[in-house]
């Protein structure tokens, strides 16, 4: 048996949209399940984020905090964003929020992971990069708005993340995850084996 998640679309005998939202809507599809009974489905159609975890020459990654509305919770996160463009490449989309979200550029890129955050319920990809050789980005300062005018940042040593993870005190699924992931990376082959930052991307293909 080979551990790989593989690509399979049952068939649909219907579907209709009832919610189109400003970046989202929702679906529901009428599935054919392996007996021949059909099912209702209900999910989020989502255009694919990145997420940059941004590690600096201190071993610290770089965090920022902001109100999220649907757990009414200000959560401790790494810089990410929607993927606005179809067809967007993903690195370009990655660089730009670490620039609007932090100001900070970055001469390494790697990609850390690829995850599905809520595939029960929602078809978002999430790509999230290892960024290092960080500094800051020149030019002035991006001007923010709505929940990220009210944005925090910290720089915080990756073992005392670790540690906060383990202990439930973030929760953010790309901080968690990507943190982990960092962990995971340093004790297999080590971070310089991980994937190159343009390495193809099934789930939200796009264009070097």
């Amino acid at each position: 048996m080979t551990i790989e998640d593989t690509a399979e679309a049952w068939e649909i005998r219907a579907s209709e949209t009832p919610f189109v939202g400003n970046k989202t809507s929702v679906r529901t599809d009428e599935v054919v399940m392996p007996d021949g009974s059909v099912a209702r489905r209900d999910y989020q159609v989502h255009p694919g984020s990145v997420a940059v975890l941004a590690l600096d020459d201190e071993d610290r990654v770089l965090l920022i905090k902001q109100y999220r509305h649907p757990v009414r919770h200000k959560l401790w996160e790494i810089p990410a964003g929607l993927l606005d463009v179809p067809g967007e490449n993903p690195l370009h989309a990655a660089q730009r929020e670490l620039y609007e979200e932090a100001h900070v550029k970055a001469e390494d890129w790697q990609v850390l992971t690829d995850v599905y955050p809520t595939a029960g319920g929602c078809d978002e990809s999430v790509r999230i990069f290892l960024a290092r050789g960080l500094s800051e980005a020149d030019g002035e300062r991006f001007e923010v708005a709505d929940e990220e005018a009210d944005m925090e940042h910290a720089r915080v040593p990756v073992g005392e993340l670790v540690r906060r993870v383990l202990a439930g005190d973030v929760h953010s699924n790309c901080l968690v995850v990507g943190v982990l992931s960092l962990v995971a990376a340093r004790t297999g082959d080590g971070p310089d084996a991980l994937r190159p930052a343009e390495a193809p991307w099934p789930a939200r293909p796009f264009e070097a």
